[in-house]
């Protein structure tokens, strides 16, 4: 394993102070290692209940503006390190793969130093009909999976070298998920790890080691400095009052600041734990208004901007996300001084100091833009990205963020809207700002008086807009079906449900054993080498208290459900279709479908199609299940159903499956929207109410739920021609209480028929447009308790229930005063000896956090899990 040695240009500190030495002299933070580590890095808090430090690049050009010849300079000159490494002939067959989004222009510019290799970088934003070559998860990141999408396959195919490029490696983790899931699919002999800084420890280093002869491949190591973080005993606690006391601060300074709740980070309009737009020191006063009228050439931007046509090279893709190839290289290079003096041509007379303003993933383009122009214009030239990570902000020359602005996100993200962020940029005396974004950014929200452009014209007299057009491969053409698919399962034969309530679009795995116990789960699952989809928890059997728990929620709660259920199911009738298909993704939408039905034959006396089918976060929807249910009904008539929402994360996943199901199959009509009992994450428009109440089919598993597993996805069990699999524990009929639920509820229809009808009629007349609070709780939440895993926060009565019956849990949030809908969980809790912790304000009546991180090590020797 090559390790990192003192190479490359050597650049002086900030104002002759390092940026993080205010970090360093209140914390006793020390950096220890090689002598560039201080060029190269500075420290930043932000509030963190496991760390208090957090390492910031001066050369990467994403939150530092930095000369964008130095940034690219670092990057070449790792790549011809590799290349050195590898030697031509292996250098040929490399493919580089950058980790977005930090390392997304970190990964081009090596690619251009090994000058002989494709690039490409993982993304979060999918392309419909496009199907992923791999994935994986990045367990400190409070964003979403990452995706592989080579518009060619056979980029990742090969058998040459891949080099990993990232910002810093330290843990090594997010490295070890992506080699894991691309070695099964695509074995090859060789791996190169590339980091502007390697901070791992000794542990660490070691693990990567043991990996490598674990799939018997080599496993290099290049970096451009080495070192590791020393922090002294109480370092947490200091970093933590020190967070606390800026942030009080500041919500002083700025009312809205003041709205933010005690465990939340930060509203969207308030700053986040320090000044929001505050000038660098020594430049107060120094920003300026925005124009006063629109520039003659701009086109819908006034007053905040002037957009600058680039004239980008057609067909040449924006940069590596479906793979970027040397000769994409070569149309880039020779178009770059034309683009370059388009924009040098809009700049203010005299300008002096100019910023170009990258866009989150798009690093590249931006990049070798600024690069370009300061060759071509005499003022200085900086460059960094705008980005979703949240940072404490402090006006010091020795602190490494000093300014932050603060504006929606602008490219209608998969993952939903949240705060995108722009850091050192306001107050620091630029003459003009270059604001480079693709098509796909180029929307209302971008233009908005609260968006990124009018954030950069109250800094400088110039905002200046170029917009890159998004490259989109093109999709296959829909594959031959010559195959049929077996019909819906039934009870009593599969599922204790009569066979008229639902047909499940399922094969039966009965006779497989999946079952692994939770803790062996958790960490397969945490570790990367295993999706959750893969194995099955083993059935928790609930203690007699625990069973009279059940029968006193459900007898509580029956006439709650009830009238949920009728206003959902005639909101359904009224808006969707007169006769709708039923389709509920198992298990936990299944009894509530059925319910569904039940209410529509009672009240309108309609016979209506349900049927059950698998969804799996990250994978998607069961495609066969889709074809099945297109061959038999109109799928305008489908409405999914499920039990309720927590962040949102399963009506992502169906909307972002359904579209590529279109592209692939040309099949059209499936409508996204999810009809749920309960949506308290406020992520539909179609529900029953958006009250987090406990839902007593969420208290136990397969005995409420017709006798049926949580349903299975595994390559050796589910074949291309395969409905996903599922078990029925038949074993268990002697404590199912799965009919009992059923007619529980449906007890209760006439005695709320009257106001759920009401209800509904409200409903239909009213805003029910989906405000996404639950996901920016649950990235607040990740963020508050220093989890960098929304995956691991499980929002609403019902997600923690889950956590507590599969998972390894943590902890358990618990809202201030509730009451007994969560007797259940704090019974569940003190079984698990899992610590229950009360919130003043917080948005769900509770929430189960997962043990980050996980190994078996982290239970005690009585199998609870340990208080962090």
């Amino acid at each position: 394993m090559e390790k990192a040695v003192n190479e490359g240009p050597h650049h002086e500190v900030r104002d002759g102070v390092w940026s993080g030495s205010w970090v360093a002299e209140r914390l006793g933070v020390e950096l220890a290692g090689d002598d560039r580590l201080t060029d190269l890095l500075g420290l930043a808090l932000r509030r963190n209940p496991k760390r208090a430090h957090l390492l910031v690049s001066n050369v990467l050009g994403k939150h530092v503006p930095q000369s964008p010849s130095v940034v690219h300079g670092h990057g070449v000159a790792l790549g011809r390190r590799v290349r050195d490494l590898l030697g031509d002939d292996e250098a040929r067959k490399a493919v580089v793969l950058g980790y977005a989004e930090t390392a997304t222009g970190l990964g081009h510019s090596v690619a251009d130093g090994l000058g002989l290799a494709p690039c490409l970088h993982s993304t979060r934003r999918p392309v419909a009909g496009l199907a992923p070559a791999g994935g994986f998860e990045e367990s400190h990141s409070h964003a979403t999976s990452h995706l592989l999408l080579p518009e060619d396959p056979a980029l990742l195919a090969g058998d040459g070298p891949l080099v990993l490029v990232d910002d810093e490696f330290s843990t090594g983790n997010t490295v070890l998920n992506t080699v894991r899931d691309l070695h099964a699919r695509y074995p090859r002999r060789r791996y190169v790890v590339v980091a502007l800084v390697d901070m791992r420890s000794a542990a660490d280093a070691g693990r990567l080691e043991d990996f490598a002869r674990e799939i018997g491949a080599r496993v290099d190591l290049v970096a451009a400095a080495s070192g590791t973080v020393r922090l002294p005993e109480g370092v947490l606690e200091k970093g933590q009052e020190l967070v606390a006391r800026y942030a009080s601060e500041s919500a002083a300074e700025s009312p809205s600041a003041g709205a933010a709740p005690s465990w939340s980070l930060a509203q969207s309009s308030a700053p986040l734990e320090g000044v929001a737009d505050t000038p660098l020191s020594g430049a107060r006063g120094n920003a300026r208004p925005a124009p006063s009228g629109p520039h003659p050439d701009d086109e819908g931007t006034a007053p905040y901007a002037t957009r600058v046509d680039l004239q980008w090279p057609a067909g040449l893709p924006d940069g590596g996300r479906h793979g970027f190839t040397p000769a994409h290289r070569e149309r880039l290079e020779a178009a770059l001084p034309g683009m370059a003096a388009r924009i040098a041509d809009a700049l203010p007379r005299g300008a002096r100091r100019v910023h170009v303003l990258g866009f989150e993933e798009l690093m590249y383009a931006p990049l070798r833009l600024a690069e370009a122009l300061e060759r071509t214009t005499d003022a200085e030239v900086r460059y960094s990205t705008t980005t979703r990570s949240p940072v404490l902000a402090v006006d010091d020359p020795g602190y490494a963020i000093r300014t932050r602005l603060a504006f929606p996100a602008h490219d209608d993200p998969a993952d939903g809207p949240g705060e995108r962020y722009a850091y050192n940029v306001a107050g620091a005396g630029f003459d003009a700002v270059v604001a480079v974004v693709d098509s796909a950014a180029d929307t209302p929200a971008l233009h908005a008086p609260d968006g990124l452009l009018a954030r950069l014209a109250a800094h400088t007299p110039r905002v200046l807009l170029a917009v890159v057009p998004s490259y989109v491969p093109k999709t296959p053409p829909a594959p031959e079906r010559p195959f049929m698919l077996p019909e819906p399962l039934r009870g009593p034969a599969f599922s204790s449900y009569a066979p008229e309530e639902v047909g499940w679009l399922l094969q039966d795995l009965s006779d497989v054993t999946l079952e692994a116990p939770t803790e062996e789960r958790e960490e397969a699952i945490q570790s990367g080498g295993a999706h959750y989809a893969e194995s099955l928890p083993v059935e928790y059997q609930p203690s007699e208290q625990y069973q009279a728990l059940f029968h006193a929620a459900l007898e509580d709660s029956a006439a709650r459900i009830a009238q949920a259920v009728g206003v959902v199911t005639e909101t359904v009738l009224a808006e969707r279709s007169p006769r709708p298909v039923l389709v509920s993704l198992a298990r936990a939408g299944t009894p509530v479908g059925i319910l569904m039905r039940r209410w529509a034959r009672y009240r309108h006396g309609l016979d209506l199609p349900h049927y059950a089918v698998s969804i799996v976060r990250g994978r998607g929807i069961d495609a066969n299940a889709l074809r099945w249910l297109a061959e038999h009904h109109d799928p305008r008539d489908v409405v999914f159903v499920d039990g309720w929402t927590g962040k949102g994360a399963i009506t992502r996943e169906l909307a972002q499956a359904l579209t590529e199901f279109e592209k692939s199959d040309g099949i059209t009509g499936f409508d996204p929207e999810i009809a749920v009992l309960a949506d308290p994450g406020s992520c539909v428009r179609t529900y029953g109410t958006r009250e987090d109440f406990l839902i007593p089919s969420a208290c136990l598993n397969s005995t409420v739920s017709g006798l049926i597993s949580r349903t299975v996805l595994r390559a050796d069990l589910v074949g291309p021609h395969d409905f996903h699999g599922a078990k029925f524990y038949r074993e268990l009929a002697a404590t199912d209480v799965s009919v009992t639920f059923l007619d529980a509820v449906s007890a209760r229809f006439p005695e709320v028929a009257d106001a759920a009808c009401a209800q509904a009629g409200e409903l239909l007349a009213a805003d029910r447009s989906p405000t996404w609070e639950g996901w920016a709780a649950v990235e607040r939440i990740s963020e508050e308790y220093g989890i960098h895993d929304v995956n691991l926060v499980k929002p609403g009565v019902g997600e923690t229930t889950r956590v507590m019956l599969r998972r390894v849990p943590w902890k358990v949030l618990a809202r201030a005063g509730a009451g007994s809908d969560l007797d259940h969980v704090r019974l569940l809790a003190e079984q698990r000896g899992v610590p229950v912790e009360e919130v003043a304000d917080l948005p769900y009546t509770c929430v189960g956090l997962i043990h980050p991180q996980y190994t078996r090590g982290a239970t005690g020797a009585d199998g609870k899990a340990v208080t962090v």
